[in-house]
């Protein structure tokens, strides 16, 4: 684990609610020099604490009416390779190992419903994948 400090922090937080905020903007809001902005987030991002930035996509605006969470499960013996499989359909958004209910859990976008069950029936049938379970999202709350 790497330590941080407070204003460590107070940038991470800005830069997760926008990631397109100017380092003028985040200096101005924590009383410090744009460069020292600029120094910190690059120490931030070699430390591997940013990860990266991407955009956020309505995926409904673009033509998906359904997002859903699949939550599965996949035989130990056949893990690695059911989630190399997994990692390739374009459905597949997002991807997670978890602990819990399922041992994967991803986000897929689709156009409709039949698109969805398609997709399932795939998943399925993807060596040693067990129970899918999938639900779809009716809301973003935060």
């Amino acid at each position: 684990m790497v330590r941080v400090s407070e204003r460590d922090l107070m940038i991470i937080e800005i830069l997760m609610k926008d990631a397109r905020t100017p380092y003028t903007e985040i200096a101005r809001k924590l009383g410090v020099t744009e460069a020292a902005i600029r120094k910190r987030v690059k120490k931030l991002e070699e430390q591997g604490i940013i990860r990266g930035y991407r955009a956020v996509v309505d995926p409904k605006k673009i033509g998906y009416k359904i997002v859903a969470e699949i939550g599965f499960d996949v035989e130990p013996e056949q893990y690695v390779r059911a989630i190399e499989q997994v990692k390739k359909m374009p459905e597949v958004k997002r991807m997670k190992s978890t602990t819990g209910d399922h041992m994967i859990m991803i986000e897929c976008w689709f156009h409709d419903s039949d698109e969805m069950v398609r997709f399932v029936r795939r998943l399925e049938s993807i060596e040693g994948v067990q129970r899918v379970c999938p639900a779809i999202l009716v809301e973003e709350l935060k």
